[in-house]
């Protein structure tokens, strides 16, 4: 018996193994009409290109090149996006947009066991923003294009644009990320204390309570960012509603068919180093509420009303505070942290009417 369990357990670990490799075929599908023919004027590729002496990958894709260009900045900082595009297949936003999914030096297509972390510095990576940005005007002949940061990247979205505003239309700042303290972990923690006191979670509020520093003033810090973020998932506040870590990102990226086998463990590899970098230090210590206040490009927060991993109520102060030629905020509804895959119709929407005026 012992033996017929064994052989079991390891047949399964083959044919898991098996499957993964499989799935992972690092290929990026076209677009294609009724008749299976790859749409004229379309794109769908993923390439390596050298920006500043490290390699830098891009994943372009869009039904029409003769649409604007949208940097989208990847999240983290140091995580790769792309693969939400496979787990939610509504989001139509490369109808209006070609969409340029970057992953910076070092991190998940481009990562490098051999950089060394501490040459990663806030100069450096927002030096490579407007390589890459410089990259796709001359590429696709354009003026300006359109940046979007996602939580990390909003970091780099929103300099770069403070940095260089000749080069931008617009910026989409989603899950915009305002500070980190306890500014930011009060709120995570009084969702998360009114979800798990509803439920009659007991268990959750014990390591709720354990998993922060009460401070005099009312407010609370954590002691450990990745628990607190975990925990936040189980109330439903997390990366996707309603879904942990394991079912809304773990599994999706397993499934995902965009990265190789190999680029799967590097997105792990290269998530690790990212949060080791003078970069991440300098992204920690951040309060754009007092760093940066006026910029000269239009900026439109996108937040959901679940999110309170970049609470929305503090990216609608930020915003109230910014000075900006246009802004607007959009609070999405049934969505916490990634709007744009969990409630694709409502903020393709606001995004393509954005567009029509530039």
């Amino acid at each position: 018996v012992v033996l017929i369990i064994i052989a079991v357990v390891v047949g399964l670990l083959i044919f898991g193994i098996v499957g993964f490799v499989t799935i992972s075929t690092g290929k990026i599908e076209n677009y294609r009409d009724e008749n299976g023919n790859v749409i004229e004027n379309s794109i769908a590729e993923k390439i390596t290109v050298e920006i500043n002496g490290a390699d830098n990958g891009l994943i372009i894709r869009g039904k029409d090149l003769d649409n604007p260009i949208l940097l989208l900045v990847s999240s983290g900082p140091g995580t790769s996006d792309y693969f939400y595009n496979e787990a939610y297949p509504n989001m139509n936003l490369e109808d209006y947009y070609t969409v340029c999914y970057w992953d910076y030096r070092g991190m998940c297509l481009v990562y490098d066991p051999d950089m060394d972390p501490q040459t990663i510095t806030t100069e450096q990576i927002l030096a490579d923003a407007k390589g890459v940005t410089d990259y796709l005007k001359e590429r696709f002949g354009k003026e300006k294009i359109y940046i979007m940061g996602f939580s990390g990247g909003t970091h780099i979205a929103l300099e770069s644009i403070s940095l260089h505003p000749e080069d931008y239309y617009a910026y989409f700042a989603m899950a915009q990320v305002v500070c980190s303290g306890p500014d930011n972990d009060t709120p995570m923690y009084e969702f998360m204390k009114k979800t798990f006191t509803e439920r009659g979670d007991k268990r959750n509020l014990k390591k709720l309570d354990e998993s922060v520093i009460f401070l005099d003033n009312g407010m609370v810090t954590c002691k450990d960012w990745a628990s607190y973020v975990y925990l936040l998932h189980k109330a439903g506040g997390g990366t996707i509603k309603d879904k942990t870590e394991f079912t809304g990102i773990i599994i999706p990226i397993l499934k995902a068919h965009c990265y190789t086998a190999k680029e799967k463990i590097d997105y792990i590899r290269g998530m690790k180093m990212y949060r080791t970098t003078p970069f991440y230090k300098d992204m920690q210590e951040r309060d754009y509420r007092n760093y940066l206040t006026k910029v000269d490009v239009p900026v439109y927060f996108i937040s959901g009303e679940y999110d309170y991993n970049c609470p929305w109520a503090l990216v609608q102060e930020y915003y109230e505070k910014l000075n900006a030629p246009d802004k607007d905020f959009l609070l999405v509804e049934n969505a916490a942290h990634s709007p744009l895959w969990e409630n694709p119709e409502a903020v393709v929407e606001y995004m393509m009417k954005i567009r029509t005026r530039g």
